[in-house]
Parts: C-alpha cells; sequence; structure tokens
C-alpha cells in the first residue's frame, strides 16, 4: 500500500474570474469533492478573509493527490490559479483522519 501523505492545494481567483465560470464549474466541483469523500478520503477546506483565496488539505498517496489536483484544477483553471504542495509539517492530520474514519 502506497503512503498516504497530507497535501495542500491553494486557489487564488483570477483577477480576471467571471462569475458565470464559477456558476457554471460549482456542479462539477461538487461532484469531485462527493467522489473524492465516497472513496474514503478526506479533505478539509476553508477560505481566507480576503475572499480570494482557499486552502484544502486532502490525503493520499502521491499519484492519487496528483489526480485529485489535476481533475479540480481542470473545473476551475478559467477562474482560479491553483497550486498542489506536499506538507510534511502536518503528520498530526493522518492521525485525525483516521480516527474519523473509524467513528
Amino acid at each position: 500500500m502506497a503512503d498516504k501523505k497530507p497535501y495542500v492545494l491553494v486557489s487564488v481567483f483570477k483577477e480576471d474570474a467571471k462569475e458565470q465560470d464559477v456558476a457554471q464549474a460549482a456542479g462539477k466541483i461538487a461532484t469531485i469533492i462527493d467522489d473524492w469523500n465516497a472513496k474514503g478520503n478526506m479533505i478539509w477546506s476553508g477560505s481566507f478573509d480576503d475572499n480570494k483565496t482557499a486552502m484544502s488539505v486532502i490525503e493520499g498517496d502521491q499519484a492519487t493527490a496528483e489526480g485529485f489536483f489535476n481533475t479540480y484544477n481542470d473545473a476551475c483553471k478559467s477562474f482560479l490559479s491553483s497550486y498542489m504542495y506536499q506538507w510534511d509539517a502536518m503528520p498530526l492530520l493522518s492521525l485525525l483522519g483516521q480516527k474519523q474514519a473509524a467513528q
């Protein structure tokens, strides 16, 4: 079994983002997240106070995390600039995710 690690996705609205692009992508984004959760994967996300930037934390092996990011980025690239980083600083997330899955 591949090692699961936390990954951070940071997304920032582009200056030329159009509301209709965001609205059109909303359903696709919800499906991407629902599919991720249905597979037993965790995702924690939230926006920052600037109303332009959001951060999500996912956990998975590298290939799975990259697949999620690529699917998400394809759905949002017309209005978001998104980046993914592997995050070694938060091993606690693995423990919390395991506890949540056990409940």
